[in-house]
């Protein structure tokens, strides 16, 4: 059987949303539409002849009970000889996705049979570990979701933005809400993004006459607004679970790599420590130093970072509070340890 990784990512078709345009048919084979019970939900990307990958925010069940998807679909008004569809056998949500946080959004979907390959039907190559993706890479969005109306498009959509590293992405959305398993884009002026009926498509890039998924679209706040870009689940986080899950005739893994330096991690932001790696000193250069605090304590919630020192000593049966004094050891109360 040929690898994915010799046919992945090269629609025959394609030779170059909110904000977006129509896609030409065939530009993005790998799409997938999503029906629940004769309705659209989410998108979803074809990565091998029998599997999907998906968004687990779209599944809040893992039932299969009237779930299609559509591959070679066009137009949500009607159908074409291009299309074919299959019900869907398994549901794999990642066992550690937390909706609360939208941490790893990712799921694979199962059909219940193989489809064919075509111009119209073909699998993307997924981005594999230690993938790179600097701030403004350009990529490309597509899905059915609501347009600037507010009503789901009719036909595929397409649009181009640049990636927003996620130093400053952490910046828009405030500390730390995105993690090492996000990645962010969109036009600082906003007016492109990805919006509700989108979830689940893929976020791709061109290297080498193959496209790449990076990321997999997952939330936002609002769509398309200045300063406030998409985020979506960073896919090159996933090949191991991936490749647990689908154990054979594996989807085509691809190192995507971004040239120069990432502007990113000199991105300006008031709320987000500079990324700085402190260079091997004694502990009496450099102790009690932090770039953030600028504060004394007066009884209120500090700002993440005030006391870099700061230390939580637990057991099954205590809690206590203590202190970072070198790079091995902690002082703490002798009352915190009775035994």
């Amino acid at each position: 059987m040929m690898l994915q990784t010799h046919i992945c990512g090269n629609p025959l078709l394609n030779n170059k949303i909110v904000g977006g345009q129509d896609a030409i048919p065939g530009s993005w084979p790998w799409q997938a539409a999503l029906f629940k019970s004769g309705s659209l939900f989410c998108g979803g990307s074809l990565i091998n002849s029998q599997w999907v990958l998906t968004a687990a925010h779209c599944f809040p069940r893992t039932t299969t009970t009237g779930l299609v998807v559509y591959l070679g679909r066009q137009s949500l008004a009607s159908s074409t000889p291009n299309e074919v569809s299959r019900t869907v056998a398994q549901v794999i949500k990642h066992a550690s996705y937390d909706p609360n946080t939208m941490d790893n959004d990712i799921t694979l979907l199962k059909l219940s049979s193989a489809v064919t390959f075509t111009n119209y039907i073909l699998p993307v190559c997924l981005a594999a570990t230690n993938s790179t993706f600097y701030s403004g890479t350009n990529v490309w969005i597509t899905g059915w979701g609501d347009t600037e109306d507010g009503v789901l498009s009719n036909n595929l959509r397409e649009a181009e933005v640049p990636i927003v590293g996620n130093r400053q992405c952490n910046c828009d959305y405030g500390f730390n809400s995105i993690t090492e398993n996000m990645m962010c884009a969109g036009l600082r002026a906003g007016g492109k993004d990805t919006c509700q009926g989108d979830s689940g498509g893929p976020l791709v890039s061109k290297q080498n006459g193959r496209w790449v998924q990076g990321g997999i679209t997952s939330y936002g706040a609002g769509c398309a607004l200045p300063e406030i870009p998409g985020v979506y689940t960073r896919v090159s986080q996933y090949q191991s679970w991936i490749k647990t899950q689908i154990t054979s005739n594996q989807p085509g893994f691809v190192t995507f790599t971004s040239s120069g330096t990432d502007s990113d991690l000199s991105a300006p932001c008031s709320t987000v420590p500079p990324i700085v790696t402190l260079p091997a000193q004694p502990t009496a250069q450099l102790c009690g130093r932090t770039t953030i605090n600028t504060r004394i304590i007066g009884g209120q919630d500090v700002v993440h970072g005030n006391w870099p020192w700061q230390a939580i000593v637990t057991s099954s049966s205590f809690f206590c509070g203590g202190s970072l004094i070198n790079n091995q050891w902690v002082l703490t109360a002798a009352h915190c340890s009775p035994r």
